[in-house]
């Protein structure tokens, strides 16, 4: 029997916890399922299901199996895929995720140039907040901030990801006095709440000595939604903590002024870097790392590190 066959019918019977609703996905008769099921065992020695008259339950080994079945099925479609572009060019889909504040800062331009430099390949983008399992998930790719270590996961720096303490032209001219460690509390602000951001405050350095900032009283606005915060920075209402991938449009643009430029603020928990994170296996496909390289090279153009 084949063994990608038998494979597919495994997992598909696993995953739906029926040998006919398995049939019924894949056009395939139970019996059909359980003969591939049948021939696996025997080849493993081991039973991979419990079996009653009305379901149908991993064992231990079968959970074992299944995990190692879907990587092999997954390294098996990917190669076919890599040789098929090998000979046909960059095509097929591409699934992405990432945090919801990279789509208007620069994600949404890059995507559009992307489909543009590889008109054979779709995209499939989830924006999102939440942490998402790739594996689990079935993406391909995430961008994301912060330590990436996990276990089957490669994280590939792709840009830094400096803060800058922004505000918008109004609220400067409203508010003239310099922002300094000492007058911090002379300001009103706008702070972005976060689990993994302290509430005590943050580290600023400059001229190679440290400096603990607490966070100030004369709070205007808090949320966890950046947008929300970004929209009312930008309407005068306070001071930002900006990530300088959100900041550099606005700043050419001249919406938002920069203060504080002399201090270089400690990221947190959201480290220096941007990272491209995705599947080991997917070390080899084409598409994955052409999407990498291609937004690399457009942070690397649009992120003065020295503004």
């Amino acid at each position: 029997m084949d063994k990608f066959s038998a494979l597919s019918m495994f997992v598909a019977a696993a995953e739906q916890g029926s040998f006919s609703r398995a049939a019924e996905l894949l056009g395939k008769t139970p019996s059909a399922l359980t003969k591939a099921v049948g021939h696996l065992e025997r080849e493993l020695g081991a039973a991979l299901f419990e079996r009653s008259t009305r379901r149908i339950v991993l064992t231990e080994a079968g959970r074992l199996y299944l995990d190692t079945a879907r990587q092999v099925l997954q390294r098996l479609r990917d190669a076919g895929e890599e040789i098929d572009q090998l000979q046909n060019g960059m095509q097929g889909s591409l699934r992405l995720t990432a945090a919801l504040a990279f789509g208007p800062a620069f994600l949404e331009r890059v995507c559009a140039g992307f489909l543009t430099e590889y008109p054979q390949i779709r995209l499939h983008v989830d924006l999102t907040d939440d942490f998402v399992d790739l594996v689990e998930a079935g993406y391909d790719l995430a961008l994301r901030e912060g330590p990436s270590d996990l276990p089957g996961l490669i994280a590939r720096v792709i840009g830094r990801n400096r803060i800058f303490l922004c505000a918008s032209p109004e609220y400067v001219a409203r508010n003239p006095l310099p922002l300094t460690p000492q007058t911090i509390e002379e300001h009103d602000w706008l702070m972005y709440t976060h689990p993994a951001l302290g509430r005590e405050g943050w580290w600023v350095d400059r001229d190679n000595l440290r400096i603990f900032l607490p966070h100030p009283k004369r709070v205007r606005m808090e949320s966890d939604n950046y947008h929300l915060l970004l929209a009312n920075a930008l309407a005068g209402h306070g001071v930002l903590h900006t990530p300088q991938w959100s900041a550099m449009d606005l700043l050419d643009e001249g919406r938002l002024v920069r203060l504080m430029i002399d201090y270089r603020i400690d990221p947190d928990a959201f480290g220096d870097n941007i990272l491209a994170v995705y599947p080991s296996h997917r070390r080899a496909s084409g598409k994955v790392l052409a999407f990498i390289d291609y937004l690399q090279n457009y942070l690397a153009r649009t992120m003065d590190v020295d503004r």
